[in-house]
């Protein structure tokens, strides 16, 4: 990665000039069967796509503040780096009601109408189906976020020392996030090429470093695990080997 990126924005325009065609997130649900393999350049174009959505048809500006109520996801992981792209802050699992936009999955719907700002809805289904109805309230993101731009310029610069991500109640500048997923990258090991398994969730910053940033930083990927439980041991073991994951995180 370039040592001059300054925010998790930066790492992936680094890593899409270096290799846009290598995996940087592979998803599995368990409970589903769900299995999605994004390229660089695939994650990118989603994230470039959500970015406009949030900047065009959201009016989100910098300093904004979004609840991300979402697991761990692909979907999750998409919205993270199109927050950094526009320089809006992240509030993992927070309080819909002091946000200015809320990101809610089918689990966490109701909660997210205590937000008065603009509300996103994400059926969390395999292939990223629509909702059979859009809930109340909110929009669906597999309807809006298509039609999107494929490529994003922010209207202004986004701040590298400006709060970028809160989550356990510590709030992080997307400076802080680089230079902290660089520092998790090394001692976990992780090298460019670097395949990390993670089955953690994205309630704190041990499951969003390695389920994202760390590889992100490192060169690597991410094989992410939703419901890990459910696979077994012998059941790892197999997709350790057929993903060719070299680090692990459980």
């Amino acid at each position: 990665m370039n040592a001059s990126d300054r925010t998790p924005a930066d790492l992936l325009r680094s890593a899409l000039a270096a290799d846009p065609a290598r995996p940087l997130v592979t998803f599995y649900d368990d409970a589903t069967g769900e299995r999605v393999e994004l390229s660089v350049a695939t994650f990118a174009n989603w994230v470039a796509k959500t970015a406009n959505l949030l900047q065009g048809e959201l009016s989100a500006a910098p300093g904004d503040r979004l609840a991300l109520l979402l697991p761990a996801h692909w979907q999750t992981a998409v919205w993270l780096l199109a927050c950094s792209s526009v320089g809006v802050t992240v509030e993992v699992g927070g309080d819909p009601a002091d946000a200015d936009l809320v990101v809610a999955g089918p689990d966490t719907l109701e909660a997210g109408l205590a937000c008065s700002g603009e509300r996103i809805a994400l059926s969390l289904a395999p292939l990223g189906r629509r909702f059979p109805a859009v809930p109340a309230g909110y929009a669906d993101y597999a309807v809006e976020v298509p039609s999107q731009g494929d490529r994003f310029a922010p209207f202004a610069p986004v701040d590298p020392d400006a709060p970028a991500l809160v989550v356990d109640g510590t709030e992080h500048s997307g400076a802080q996030l680089v230079e902290q997923a660089r520092a998790d990258a090394e001692a976990l090991g992780l090298t460019p090429g670097a395949r990390l398994l993670s089955g953690l969730g994205y309630g704190d910053w041990q499951g969003l470093s390695a389920g994202l940033y760390a590889p992100l930083a490192a060169g690597g990927s991410v094989v992410l695990c939703r419901n890990l439980e459910r696979l077994g041991g012998e059941g790892l073991d197999k997709r350790v080997e057929s993903e060719r994951v070299t680090h692990r995180a459980l």
